[in-house]
């Protein structure tokens, strides 16, 4: 992996393939369903098509939180930011990582004239909620889903 494009220390968001492939250990401990640093780089072409950022923070080289993120708007909400992916690696959490990647998130959705600034997290991730409590994010609706592959019924 050509290191020379990956930044030393600081948040930014991610413009490179070679940024996004050194994301991948991290990006993996939240979706652990992803195989490799080529098929998160692919997804992240494909999405970035549709306006997905992907905000890293970096320490010395190397990635220790991230938020993946987009514009949308809706009729509930307007123009929003909605967070798809949000994680600081098991090992720095309570370091102040995920507060400096939530603030930016706020500041840049307000810079975008956002009303808000949305996310879905699991019933189970307690410890993310107390996050988001503190970051004065309210839980004001359940997600449901409906999983189309499966034959069910």
């Amino acid at each position: 992996m050509n290191t020379a494009t990956i930044p030393h220390t600081g948040l930014r968001h991610a413009e490179h393939d070679t940024e996004v492939a050194a994301c991948f250990a991290l990006m993996r401990q939240l979706r652990p369903h992803l195989a490799s640093a080529e098929e998160l780089v692919a997804r992240w072409r494909r999405q970035a098509a549709t306006g997905y950022r992907l905000l890293v923070l970096w320490d010395h080289g190397k990635p220790v939180a991230l938020a993946g993120w987009r514009l949308q708007e809706n009729l509930v909400r307007g123009i929003h930011a909605y967070v798809d992916d949000l994680v600081t690696d098991a090992n720095a959490r309570s370091s102040g990582y995920g507060q400096q990647v939530m603030d930016r998130l706020k500041h840049e959705a307000r810079q975008a004239g956002c009303r808000t600034l949305v996310l879905d997290t699991p019933l189970a991730n307690v410890l993310g909620h107390r996050f988001y409590y503190r970051n004065d994010l309210l839980a004001s609706a359940l997600h449901f889903h409906f999983p189309l592959e499966d034959n069910h019924r």
